[in-house]
């Protein structure tokens, strides 16, 4: 599919060979280096409503990278959202001052919400912006997603058919949404492991069934860690419980450290799309299997390969 203007907002929105043309261009970046004048003259916003470090940081360095400007905002006090301006609005503002709009906001929907505006633009004759969600809510977050599968691949040597355990908290965890919606293309056997509170929501479990996909859900680690190639652990997201009582009830529950590591594969990894709080323990890091930091590392030539696909540089 053309990438060019192509809005991304869901990675159920891609095929396997679209993720393939976005992780050979992420390789070339990473062997190769990074080209200046692919993006020079462009402008990139990148509007975060919600707190981030990876994502902002690994998009801003990509853009700089191949050479575009970037103008952001990180939180909304000092913007005119703190006034009441709608995201509408700042969104058809923002419009006019760049050429590419990376979002993370606190609502479900709002990525595709921002796309539809962008689009709308194009009937009154002006270009278009496309929209790349860094998160929305609860809902996804498709780049953060294709450099998990780029770990992947570059760890495992593949994407077919892996073992993956996914840990912690899947209610809310938007990574693991759009990771297990990734992996289903692939053949993967998924292992969830929460308790009954945040385990995986019903409406994955039953794509993934339509798909013809296995997958367990259990309650310890142990019951997962053995078999795994991967391990995905996320920390619980305290700033999406409703009512902090649930979340006392969860926290610390699950933890990963050095002798957890001791049933695992030689070749298996654990990853963790950070910021992690104390579900891995420090002494882990130094257990080669940990790739976490490695994996965030990974942000910075996927999200280059997706900015110069989107903005028409690479094919």
């Amino acid at each position: 599919m053309n990438f060019v203007n192509r809005d991304i907002v869901s990675i159920k929105d891609f095929s396997k060979q679209d993720l393939e043309t976005i992780f050979s261009i992420a390789t070339q970046f990473s062997k190769n280096g990074y080209d200046q004048a692919l993006l020079k003259g462009r402008r990139v916003g990148l509007l975060f409503y919600e707190p981030s470090t990876r994502t902002r940081m690994s998009f801003d360095t990509a853009a700089q990278a191949l050479g575009a400007d970037t103008v952001w905002f990180a939180g909304t006090e000092g913007t005119s959202v703190m006034k009441g301006e709608t995201l509408k609005d700042t969104i058809e503002t923002v419009a006019n001052y760049v050429d590419l709009i990376v979002l993370r906001h606190p609502f479900d929907g709002s990525a595709r919400w921002a796309a539809e505006i962008t689009t709308m633009r194009t009937r009154r004759g002006m270009p278009k912006v496309p929209i790349i969600s860094g998160g929305d809510g609860k809902n996804e977050h498709p780049t953060q997603t294709m450099l998990d599968l780029y770990s992947m691949l570059m760890t495992q040597g593949r994407l077919e058919s892996l073992n993956v355990a996914l840990i912690g908290d899947l209610k809310y965890g938007r990574t693991v949404h759009s990771l297990s919606y990734a992996l289903s293309m692939y053949g993967t056997k998924l292992s969830f492991v929460a308790p009954d509170m945040l385990q995986i929501p019903p409406h994955i479990t039953s794509f993934l069934d339509r798909r013809g996909i296995r997958h367990s859900e259990y309650s310890r680690i142990e019951d997962a860690v053995a078999e795994a190639d991967v391990v995905y652990m996320t920390r619980i997201q305290k700033e999406r419980f409703p009512d902090e009582n649930e979340y006392n009830k969860v926290k610390g529950l699950y933890r990963i450290s050095k002798s957890t590591l001791s049933i695992a594969k030689p070749t298996m990894r654990l990853m963790h799309p950070l910021p992690r709080v104390d579900e891995i323990s420090l002494d882990a890091d130094d257990d080669p299997r940990a790739y976490y930091f490695q994996q965030a590392g990974n942000g910075v030539p996927i999200r280059a390969a997706l900015l110069a696909l989107v903005m028409g540089v690479c094919k």
